[in-house]
C-alpha cells in the first residue's frame, strides 16, 4: 500500500490477473538471439533464434518460474523506437507464439529501446499478456540518446488494437540511461507519473543489465507505489530472498545464464536453485 494518496483510478492487481498470484512472482528473461536486421544477426537462418527461445522457455518452466518475458536483447545497440523495422516485432512474433503454443506459463513482450508500439503489437499477435516499457512517463537520456515516455502514444495504438487486456509494466528511473531531465522530481514523483499515466506495475532496476539495485532504493519506490512492484535488474539467488521481503516479483536472466552472461543460454540447475531459493 503507499503512503502517497492515488493519482489514478484504482485497477485490480496484475500480477494475481496474470500469474495467479500476487506475490513472489518469478518471471524469466528470454533473450532472443540477434534478429535479423540487427548488427549481431548472422547469416539467414532464423529458426536456431526460435530453437533457442524455446530452449530458455523450457528451462524456466522446468524450474518452476511462474512466466516469462521475451525481449530482443541480442539485438544491440539498440535502435530508438522510431528506428526499428518491422523485421523486428515478425520475429518476435514468431518466436513468442511458439513459446505460447508450446510452454503454459503467461508472458510478456519488451522490444527494446523502449518500442511500446511495436511490442504492443507483438503481444497482440502472440497472445501476450504485458508489455515492458522502459520509459513510459517523462523522458531520459539512453544509450541510443534522447528517450521520451511511449504512454500516450501506446495507449492510443493499444485502443486501436482492441488489445486492453494486454497489461503495461513500466520502468521508474530506468536503467542505462541518466536522469538529468527530471532530476528536479523524487523519485516517489516518478512513480506517481507512471502511475498517473496507467500503467499497470511498476519496475525497479539497478544502472544496467545484471546490475543490483540498492534495497533502500526498491524500498522508496515500494513504498510510493499503490501498484504491484517488482524487481528488474540485478536479481540473484543470494539476493532474492530480500528483494521479495519489499517487493512482489522480479525478472531475472543474467544470473541464472551458463557463466552467469546474459548472452548465453538459461543453466536449469542454476535456474532451479534459484526458484528454490526464492520460494523459501
Amino acid at each position: 500500500m503507499s503512503d502517497f494518496p492515488p493519482v489514478a483510478r484504482e485497477r485490480d492487481h496484475a500480477l494475481r490477473a496474470i500469474f495467479g498470484r500476487a506475490n513472489g512472482v518469478l518471471i524469466g528473461v528470454v533473450h532472443l538471439l540477434p534478429l535479423p536486421g540487427a548488427p549481431d544477426h548472422v547469416g539467414h537462418e532464423v529458426e536456431p533464434i526460435y530453437e533457442r527461445a524455446l530452449a530458455d522457455a523450457r528451462a524456466y518452466h522446468a524450474a518452476g518460474f511462474d512466466g516469462l518475458i521475451v525481449e530482443n536483447h541480442g539485438d544491440v545497440p539498440f535502435a530508438k523506437p522510431e528506428d526499428i523495422g518491422p523485421e523486428t516485432a515478425a520475429h518476435m512474433s514468431v518466436a513468442a507464439d511458439r513459446i505460447r503454443h508450446e510452454i503454459q506459463l503467461p508472458f510478456g513482450v519488451n522490444v527494446l529501446a523502449n518500442a511500446a508500439l511495436h511490442a504492443l503489437a507483438v503481444a497482440s499477435a502472440s497472445g501476450a499478456r504485458f508489455v515492458r516499457v522502459n520509459q513510459w512517463a517523462n523522458a531520459y537520456v539512453a544509450n541510443e540518446g534522447l528517450i521520451e515516455g511511449a504512454a500516450a502514444n501506446a495507449a492510443r495504438y493499444r485502443r486501436q488494437l482492441g488489445a486492453q487486456s494486454v497489461r503495461i509494466f513500466a520502468d521508474v528511473h530506468v536503467k542505462h540511461g541518466a536522469h538529468a531531465i527530471v532530476q528536479d522530481r523524487p523519485i516517489a514523483e516518478l512513480v506517481r507519473d507512471v502511475e498517473f499515466f496507467n500503467a499497470d506495475v511498476v519496475i525497479a532496476t539497478g544502472q544496467r543489465t545484471g546490475d543490483v539495485a540498492d534495497l533502500t532504493y526498491i524500498s522508496a519506490i515500494k513504498s510510493a507505489a499503490s501498484l504491484p512492484t517488482v524487481v528488474g535488474s540485478g536479481v540473484t539467488a543470494d539476493n532474492v530472498g530480500d528483494i521479495l521481503a519489499i517487493v512482489d516479483g522480479v525478472m531475472i536472466a543474467s544470473a541464472l545464464k551458463v557463466e552467469g552472461r546474459w548472452w548465453n543460454p538459461v543453466d536449469l540447475e542454476r535456474a532451479r536453485r534459484f526458484v528454490e531459493r526464492a520460494r523459501l
